[in-house]
């Protein structure tokens, strides 16, 4: 995939996210094609043509990926597929795409000195769901997360936050080299698997694991990560170690979703949680 052609896609995303946030705000009128154009500033042709040029497909066709039916009914196939990723044991590597996502974790003397000496390269880059700041180390990626307009100092703070021990160093370049390999949907050269390095309690770490046993395409309920834990009634500890997951997309928190199959809760917005799975649900069944 072209760099430029990234790029191009991270502008169409912007535009995506207000569709998406329109047809939010209107669902009792059922806005028409057209009117979800005009509400981008955009004409029906246009707007077709800018959807299928991120998607693959046509707005009305991506749209059938959000809606109740669907995901409700994404719910219950996915709980046998959960079932069988998780019986593989949690300790084995998630799949993203065709590439292994491989992570450590702190050790709990690491965890105290909150980064003390540790060399992390930084810097906000261009992706299909917008901006983001990505961070790394020598060990692996720290931090992915998911930026708009008025979020980028915020974002910063976090990631210092999170360590405010270590040296920082910005570097645009290999950044968005790191992103482009990230969201390169086609790989077929470079097959490096991602490895990360995160920073958080055992319980927390736990679940992050788990969140790499759900395969690309599909969604599953904060309820059946609780209970293929082992803790069915921690659904609330799962629901929020999963809204703190440092690393964006490559942990797929955007892949759970309540029981009753409603898309939200997504720390960098509804909008774009929807972008995701409808995005990767296109991508299965391409």
């Amino acid at each position: 995939m072209d760099i430029h052609e990234d790029f191009r896609k991270s502008d169409d995303y912007r535009r995506i996210e207000k569709a998406i946030q329109f047809i939010e705000n209107n669902l009792r009128s059922q806005p028409t094609l057209e009117d979800i154009a005009q509400s981008v500033h955009l004409s029906k042709y246009h707007f077709d043509r800018l959807f299928k040029r991120w998607a693959g497909v046509s707005p009305i066709q991506f749209l059938q990926f959000l809606t109740l039916d669907y995901t409700k009914q994404m719910l219950t196939e996915s709980k046998s597929v959960l079932d069988a990723s998780l019986d593989a044991g949690l300790s084995g590597p998630g799949r993203l795409h065709d590439l292994f996502v491989t992570f450590e974790a702190m050790t709990p003397g690491d965890f105290k000195k909150q980064g003390a000496g540790l060399q992390i390269t930084y810097g906000f880059g261009d992706s299909p769901f917008g901006d983001c700041l990505l961070a790394f180390t020598d060990r692996g990626i720290c931090h992915l997360s998911f930026v708009d307009g008025d979020t980028h100092s915020r974002a910063l703070s976090e990631l210092f936050d999170m360590w405010p021990g270590a040296l920082y160093t910005e570097n645009r370049d290999a950044v968005n080299r790191t992103i482009q390999h990230i969201f390169d949907i086609d790989r077929s050269e470079d097959t490096r698997p991602f490895h990360l390095l995160l920073r958080g309690t055992n319980f927390q770490v736990n679940v992050w694991k788990a969140l790499l046993n759900i395969p690309e395409g599909r969604i599953v309920s904060y309820q059946d990560i609780a209970t293929h834990m082992g803790m069915p009634r921690s659904v609330r500890a799962v629901a929020h170690a999963v809204s703190v997951n440092p690393v964006a997309y490559l942990i797929p928190c955007h892949r759970v979703i309540r029981k009753s199959g409603k898309i939200h809760r997504y720390r960098w917005g509804d909008a774009r949680k929807k972008a995701l799975i409808g995005w990767e649900a296109v991508m299965k069944t391409s």
